[in-house]
């Protein structure tokens, strides 16, 4: 018997918008940025090291412009067909099922690759005409271009840290975007966010982030990349829950961002230091 081919209904998108407003606290003008990039159809790179706060700003961002937000986690795996869609068999019809990428074209939404250098570069390629004044998705299989509406936007995380030959960003790609820079915030804001996130006191956050910029000094002597925003807030969290603050702190922070043991000694000593 011979199968049928049919179009799948297009997917509903609400589930993916954000009704309830991030904890989110602006470092500089990064918020007024983004809003005239949008406006203005402009596709946006977020630039900074892991932890820093590019997925929070982009739900809070999601959830100010009031649009969906679509995210996909890049990975070497990821397919030009994994972003576009392919055709699937269900009983006797085959049907055409949407990317998550298209599906955010079609719908309006804010699509966010995250880290986007993970994925392959053959695979990137399918957001060049996205992100120039043709603002359009060629979907090959179906012989169709589908044009972006307005309310479209596309925005990438993008982990300078990580630079090299093979997990370093194409010129190609990367002067399609502005760019915004993160780093962790401000040793006061930091303190806020800690305490925001983990309700530990004022006191207890104050020493996280202590420990947090000790450790970030180490970057250039052996660490990869600095403890990060994320894994203070990780130690305050199971404090809070009831673990000794020392045991805490190394468990969230030492053991998660090094195997150098010389490393992990070094940082369990500041850790000691600081919290007593």
């Amino acid at each position: 018997m011979a199968m049928k081919c049919a179009l799948s209904k297009e997917l509903p998108v609400d589930e993916y918008l954000i009704t309830e407003e991030p904890y989110y606290v602006p470092v500089g003008n990064e918020v007024e940025i983004f809003i005239a990039a949008y406006r203005n159809k402009l596709p946006v790179n977020l630039k900074g090291p892991t932890g820093c706060g590019k997925t929070r700003f982009m739900e809070y961002m999601a959830w100010k412009l009031q649009r969906p937000l679509i995210t996909i986690a890049c990975h070497e795996d990821l397919t030009a067909t994994d972003l576009v869609g392919r055709f699937l068999i269900k009983g006797e019809n085959v049907e055409w099922s949407d990317g998550p990428l298209t599906e955010a074209v079609k719908s309006g939404a804010i699509c966010y690759l995250d880290e986007v250098v993970e994925a392959r570069k053959d695979t990137i390629v399918v957001i060049h005409p996205l992100t120039d004044d043709r603002r359009i998705i060629p979907i090959d299989k179906l012989g169709v271009i589908v044009k972006a509406p307005d309310e479209f936007m596309l925005s990438v995380s993008y982990n300078p840290g990580y630079q090299s030959i093979v997990k370093d960003m194409k010129q190609s790609t990367r002067q399609r975007f502005v760019a915004i820079e993160f780093d962790y915030p401000p040793a006061e804001l930091e303190k806020r966010i800690v305490a925001h996130e983990t309700q530990v006191d004022e006191q207890t956050a104050a020493r996280l982030v202590e420990i947090g910029q000790s450790i970030r000094n180490f970057k250039h002597h052996g660490l990869e990349e600095g403890v990060s925003t994320r894994l203070l807030i990780y130690a305050g969290k199971l404090i809070r829950e009831g673990i000794d603050a020392k045991e805490a702190c190394k468990i969230a922070m030492s053991q998660p961002i090094t195997d150098n043991q010389d490393l992990q000694r070094s940082i369990d000593e500041i850790i000691a230091a600081i919290m007593g």
